[in-house]
C-alpha cells in the first residue's frame, strides 16, 4: 500500500497541529448541537463531530437520530465555519452522508472488525474526495486494522486516517478500553504517513483522565484528537460519563504541552546516551535470562513426557503468578504489567513444551 502523499489533507484542515475534533457521542436535538459547537468555536478545534447512528451493545438503548440529524450538521458548518464528522456503519449511511455533503467519515471500532462492512462502504464512497478515519477494530487484531485501511485505498481513496480508540478486554481495568498502545504504535511504524489520531474518550471511559491520556498522545506523536464534547455531559443521552463541556475540552487544549522531539543540548544529549546504552545493556541481558529460562522449560518438557504428564499445571502456574505479583509490587511494578509479562513468558513456555510432546 503506498501512504506518501496521505497525510496531505491533515495539513490542509490543521495546519496548526494537532488536529482537534470535538462535539457530542450523539446529536440529539438540534438546540444541543448548536450550542455544543458555539461553545466550540475556537482556531484550536477544526472539525465538529457528532454521533448521528449509535451501535449499541444491547436494543432498546439510544440508537441515534439518524438522518434528520443531518441538517442540524450542516447549520453548525454555515454557522461556525468547522468541518463535519460523522460515524458510518453502511452502505445507506454512506450515500446520505454523501447526499448532505459530511466532511470527513469515520469507520467505528464495531464496524472495522467486519470486512464484508467495511468493504460494502468502501464501494459505496468509491470515487469520492471524502475524508475516511478508521477506528481501530473492538478486538486487539492488528491485520483488521490494516486491511480496512487497504480497502478504502483500494478503491481510489487517498484521504484516509486512523483512530486510535483502544480495545475491548474481558477483565475490568483502568480504563473503559485498554489502550494497548503498542499495537497502535507498530501501526504507526509500518505506516508513518497515516495520520493517527486518539480518541481519549472512549480509551478512558470517564472524563478526569482525558487530560492525562491526551498528553501521553502529544508525546507519542499522534497527529490529532477526538474528544467528546457536550453542552451538558450529565444529562447526555449516551456515554455521559466519558464527555466534557466545551470550557473543559479548551481547558484540556491549553494545558497540553508540545514536547520536543530532539535535544539540542550536548549535555543532556551525552546523559540520554549513557542511560540508553544501560538500557540496551540491561535488554540483552533480559533477553539470555529469558533464553535460559525456555532451556530450562524445555527440559521439564522432557520430564513431563517421559511420565506423560500434561504440559499445563494449573496449581504451579497461580503459584509462580502470585509469588511474580508480590515481588514486582515490592519492586514498584504494576500487577497489570507483571501478569502481561508472565502471561507471555509461560505462553512461549507451554508452545515449546507441546513441541516436545508432540515429537516422538
Amino acid at each position: 500500500m503506498q501512504t506518501k502523499k496521505l497525510n496531505h489533507w491533515l495539513e490542509q484542515i490543521a495546519p496548526q497541529y494537532p488536529l482537534m475534533i470535538a462535539g457530542p457521542c450523539s446529536a440529539e436535538t438540534e438546540e444541543q448541537v448548536l450550542a455544543t459547537a458555539r461553545g466550540l468555536v475556537d482556531k484550536r478545534i477544526q472539525v465538529f463531530r457528532a454521533g448521528v447512528w449509535k451501535p449499541r451493545t444491547r436494543p432498546g438503548n439510544f440508537e441515534g437520530i439518524g438522518e434528520p440529524a443531518l441538517p442540524w450538521l450542516k447549520k453548525v458548518k454555515d454557522e461556525t465555519g468547522m468541518k463535519i464528522a460523522i460515524e458510518i456503519a453502511n452502505a445507506h449511511h454512506a450515500e446520505l452522508a454523501l447526499k448532505y455533503d459530511i466532511d470527513i467519515l469515520w469507520i467505528g471500532a464495531r464496524t472495522s472488525v467486519n470486512p464484508f462492512a467495511v468493504q460494502e462502504i468502501a464501494d459505496a464512497i468509491r470515487g469520492s474526495s471524502k475524508i475516511i478515519l478508521i477506528k481501530n477494530p473492538v478486538n486487539p487484531d492488528l491485520s483488521l486494522w490494516i486491511g480496512a485501511v487497504e480497502r478504502f485505498h483500494q478503491v481510489g481513496m487517498t484521504d484516509i486516517g486512523v483512530i486510535h480508540r483502544g480495545f475491548s478486554s474481558f477483565r475490568p481495568g483502568q480504563y473503559r478500553n485498554e489502550p494497548n498502545w503498542q499495537l497502535a504504535l507498530d501501526f504507526k511504524q509500518r505506516y508513518p504517513n497515516i495520520p493517527m489520531i486518539l480518541d481519549p474518550s472512549h480509551i478512558c471511559g470517564r472524563r478526569d483522565c482525558i487530560y492525562d491520556m491526551a498528553q501521553m498522545g502529544l508525546d507519542l506523536q499522534y497527529q490529532g484528537f477526538m474528544i467528546e464534547t457536550h453542552i451538558n455531559p450529565d444529562q447526555a443521552w449516551s456515554d455521559a460519563k466519558q464527555q466534557v463541556t466545551p470550557k473543559q475540552l479548551l481547558q484540556i487544549i491549553e494545558k497540553l504541552c508540545l514536547r520536543k522531539q530532539n535535544f539540542a543540548d550536548p549535555e543532556l544529549l551525552d546523559k540520554l546516551d549513557f542511560y540508553r546504552g544501560q538500557i540496551n545493556q540491561l535488554d540483552n541481558e533480559l533477553l539470555e535470562l529469558l533464553s535460559e529460562r525456555m532451556k530450562i522449560a524445555q527440559e521439564i518438557g522432557r520430564i513431563k513426557k517421559q511420565k506423560n504428564v500434561a504440559v499445563l499445571q494449573s496449581a504451579r502456574w497461580e503459584e509462580i503468578m502470585q509469588k511474580a505479583i508480590d515481588k514486582g509490587q515490592k519492586l514498584q511494578l504494576s500487577e497489570k504489567f507483571i501478569r502481561r509479562l508472565f502471561k507471555a513468558i509461560h505462553q512461549e513456555s507451554i508452545e515449546k513444551q507441546e513441541v516436545i510432546l508432540k515429537n516422538k
